[in-house]
């Protein structure tokens, strides 16, 4: 997981590193040798300790010491570090929705698991929505390759391709560097294809107008109680690749009510980028009137 992330998981591992303790130790010693001198060692702090010895020289000394020390908790600096990251990304998100405003783009932010379908569901809504002669623009994040933006290439749409390369997820510096050459006068709509990730991405605003969650059949009707926060914070969720229904254990009727806990006013589209069904109803909704 990259160090930048706002995550509930990096979160708690964060904060179980903020903690304190108090150490108090109060040792006595007793030493007996057969030769005969002692010692006696008084120290008032958070150690004391007191020696006895005796040895055959028949000498004695004492000492005194003190070694104060405490221990302070404190934030730790990757905390210290995250809260600064965070910050900065909401600040350069609102700039970038207000850029979206005055340009009257809608821009949208596609999240999932990888291999949930974002790219197929993307080559076919690309053709759907040159055929219908709305300009798109599209970024797509990986942490390495071109592969999905080489997909993308040649359906009428401006697209872009954005390595990450350490980092799980895109954010809004990130895309607000590519706006003036992926952006054209006549982009009407922007859709971020965000590195495949159910947790991170979901914590980075990019400036969009609204996230969409896709969710195949393929991983399992439980995944929105195991990752609240996308699906809460979805505008949409698309259940994908429904085409394969009859080939796993999937239940969407369990899947959309666990959807429906999480976020009970959520839009929920099923459908099938290689068969076609559902796309019209994807469709109209990615185009409101």
């Amino acid at each position: 997981m990259c160090r930048d992330c706002g995550c509930e998981e990096g979160n708690k591992k964060i904060m179980d590193q903020i903690h304190g303790h108090v150490h108090s130790h109060d040792h006595t010693h007793s030493h007996s040798h057969a030769a005969g001198h002692s010692h006696s060692h008084a120290g008032e702090n958070a150690h004391s300790h007191s020696h006895d010895h005796s040895h055959d020289d028949a000498h004695s000394h004492s000492h005194d010491h003190s070694d104060n020390h405490s221990h302070q908790p404190s934030v730790p600096k990757t905390l210290q570090l995250e809260h600064k990251v965070l910050a900065r990304n909401d600040q350069i998100a609102d700039m970038n929705r207000a850029w979206f405003e005055q340009r009257e783009l809608r821009c949208i932010n596609i999240i999932s698991s990888p291999g949930s379908g974002k790219t197929m569901l993307l080559e076919k809504s690309l053709d759907a929505l040159q055929s219908k002669g709305v300009h798109t623009s599209v970024v797509v994040g990986d942490q390495q390759t071109d592969n999905d933006a080489r997909r993308l290439s040649g359906k009428g749409a401006k697209v872009m391709q954005v390595n990450t390369h350490s980092s799980c997820h895109l954010n809004a510096e990130q895309v607000q560097k590519v706006l003036p050459d992926v952006i054209h006068e006549e982009t009407e709509l922007f859709i971020v294809e965000n590195v495949g990730n159910l947790v991170c991405p979901a914590a980075f605003d990019l400036g969009e107008n609204c996230k969409i969650a896709l969710l195949s059949v393929t991983e399992g009707e439980d995944k929105p109680l195991k990752y609240p926060v996308l699906f809460a914070t979805a505008e949409c969720v698309v259940i994908s690749k429904i085409d394969l229904l009859e080939h796993v254990d999937f239940c969407i009727e369990t899947c959309v009510q666990n959807l429906r806990k999480i976020n009970p006013k959520v839009t929920i589209i099923k459908c099938s980028a290689r068969s076609g069904e559902g796309m019209d109803s994807w469709m109209d909704w990615l185009l409101p009137d």
